[in-house]
């Protein structure tokens, strides 16, 4: 299924008519796929803003590092956090990655959990692990195993295979 991507009109060839409005649409198979000005920074060690509805109806907006397969995001949590309560109710995410050098330089990611992995699961649960420890290297440049595992707790994760909806980018680097 083909992804949708808005291409906002953007400044950085300087001021246009309808800056900041959609420009082109434009449609992808994956993320791979994406002009490389926008996949670098899905690819790059950039934190990700996740927002997720919480229990009391507001917009909940943290940072988390971001992973992808095709046309897949992957988020992994630990499944002791609130967190996760509020993706199993309101399974939509709106994910924000902006480029840190430059705030005009974005890319918006809408997808919706299709299903998830416990880290326990005796056929998937592996994976779970795996990309936990892909993740911690990328953002860490430390290798496996992921090095941040509450100590108080026999800390467990699950990951989120959440299919794309809707893509939005902005800018240049």
């Amino acid at each position: 299924m083909a992804i949708q991507v808005s291409n906002f009109l953007h400044v950085a060839d300087g001021l246009q008519a309808n800056q900041f409005s959609v420009g082109d649409r434009d449609a992808v198979n994956s993320l791979d796929d994406l002009d490389p000005i926008y996949k670098q920074l899905i690819d790059s060690p950039f934190h990700a803003n996740f927002g997720v509805l919480g229990n009391d109806g507001k917009i909940n907006i943290t940072p988390m590092w971001f992973d992808y397969e095709g046309d897949t995001v992957l988020v992994n949590v630990a499944t002791h956090r609130k967190k996760v309560e509020w993706i199993r109710k309101h399974p939509n995410l709106s994910i924000l990655i902006v480029n840190p050098a430059n705030m005009y330089h974005w890319i918006s990611i809408k997808c919706h959990v299709e299903r998830e992995i416990l880290e326990d699961d005796p056929v998937e649960g592996a994976k779970v692990t795996a990309q936990l420890d892909k993740i911690w290297t990328k953002y860490t440049g430390n290798a496996p195993p992921y090095g941040l595992r509450d100590p108080s707790i026999n800390e467990r994760r699950v990951l989120f295979v959440c299919p794309i909806d809707k893509i939005a980018t902005f800018g240049r680097p």
